[in-house]
């Protein structure tokens, strides 16, 4: 039997590479994005990949931040299908900026989204495992949850936040048979960094080296993983039902979280500053 997944953030990139693979195996995908297009045309693929064994998908176009439509879709969810083996939280949006010329309404924003709501998805799903006596939380940080980078803060303190708040939560769901998870990628081939890489405007004092940053990082996006790949190794930690606490998705995260355990920090820092042609 195949297990009830929620996915947020589903409509495109490796949320839905995922939630594509996932079906294919024989689980039920639950889920929700805000782009109701992208809803809609993934709705009729996995109807279409489940129509032999007659699995039905449950996706609703919802914005992370409506915490009372959260608890709605957890209650259709529950009456639908009795239970949820697996929520993995894959909404977030990105933030580039120095940190000195940051908005900082923007910056509530992020941290509202990709903190506040990996939190209300987690929480909202906690009850019914905990009666169920099982099930997985996962969730999608990063390589800047553990190592920051420049003119990333907002994003890092974002995803920081993240790691912490799924380490602290993991110590008081183990007894009721959650187990939880971290996924930690560095980059994938996505639109994601390109629509957030806006330069600082002339005469800043951060505008050639966050010119040289965002040149940079569009190189490494080029050989970054694709959005099929990293939902096959997704779809691989949220089909196992003992997943490590630590997932990366590629070389360079598992490469520089390496790093960030045994390096010197001084040392650590100039590898750091030299890959993304900063120094």
């Amino acid at each position: 039997m195949g297990q009830v997944v929620v996915i947020t953030g589903v409509a495109d990139g490796m949320g839905k590479e995922a939630a594509k693979l996932l079906a294919a195996a024989g689980d039920t995908i639950v889920g929700f994005d805000m782009n109701q297009t992208g809803i809609d045309a993934l709705q009729k693929e996995l109807d279409e990949i489940s129509r032999a064994s007659g699995k039905s998908h449950h996706l609703v176009a919802l914005n992370i931040t409506d915490r009372p439509g959260i608890l709605r879709f957890r209650d259709d969810v529950l009456a639908k299908y009795g239970r949820v083996d697996t929520v993995l939280s894959n909404v977030g949006i990105g933030f580039f900026s120095p940190f000195e010329e940051a908005d900082l309404d923007a910056a509530q924003r992020c941290l509202e989204i990709n903190i506040i709501g990996t939190a209300a998805i987690f929480q909202a799903f906690i009850p019914a495992m905990r009666r169920q006596g099982s099930g997985k939380l996962i969730a999608m940080s990063s390589l800047v949850g553990q190592v920051p980078f420049p003119f990333e803060s907002i994003y890092s303190a974002s995803k920081f936040a993240v790691e912490g708040m799924v380490m602290s939560l993991r110590y008081e769901v183990a007894p009721f048979g959650i187990r939880v998870a971290l996924i930690q990628p560095a980059q994938v081939s996505t639109s994601f960094a390109a629509t957030i890489h806006t330069l600082p405007p002339e005469g800043s004092p951060y505008r050639e080296r966050a010119r040289r940053f965002i040149a940079r990082d569009d190189v490494l996006i080029k050989s970054a993983p694709t959005p099929q790949q990293a939902g096959r190794r997704i779809a691989a930690v949220v089909r196992q039902a003992r997943p490590a606490f630590h997932n990366q998705l590629d070389f360079m995260s598992t490469f520089f979280l390496f790093l960030n355990r045994f390096l010197p920090v001084r040392l650590r820092d100039a590898i750091l500053l030299n890959h993304m042609d900063i120094k």
